[in-house]
């Protein structure tokens, strides 16, 4: 797959990152995201240094990751618990059917 360079802005400085074609929207709107969370824990904790801000932010980014990783798992282990039971549950339906 090919690539190509998009302009992105973190906290005020432009930068060039490869990309692949066709993913130039999601890069994008992913960086504007990052920015946004710079920005915000900026102004509600008034740090400053740029690397502290990367890494709280970092920080706090991988930390919803793996809640969401957790909550997706534990739904994914229920459900497959639930379609567990619903076959047992046609399976015995099908059982229980008179012959024809």
């Amino acid at each position: 797959m090919s690539s190509q360079a998009v302009e992105i802005e973190i906290l005020g400085r432009t930068i060039k990152v490869n990309c692949p074609v066709g993913q130039e929207t999601a890069l994008r709107a992913a960086a504007a995201d990052f920015d946004n969370r710079l920005n915000e824990l900026s102004q509600r904790t008034k740090i400053s240094n740029p690397e502290q801000l990367l890494m709280f932010t970092g920080l706090n980014i991988c930390s919803e990751l793996h809640n969401e990783r957790k909550e997706f798992n534990s739904n994914a282990d229920s459900l497959s618990e639930r379609i567990g039971q619903i076959t047992e549950t046609l399976t015995e339906a099908l059982q229980n059917q008179p012959q024809r």
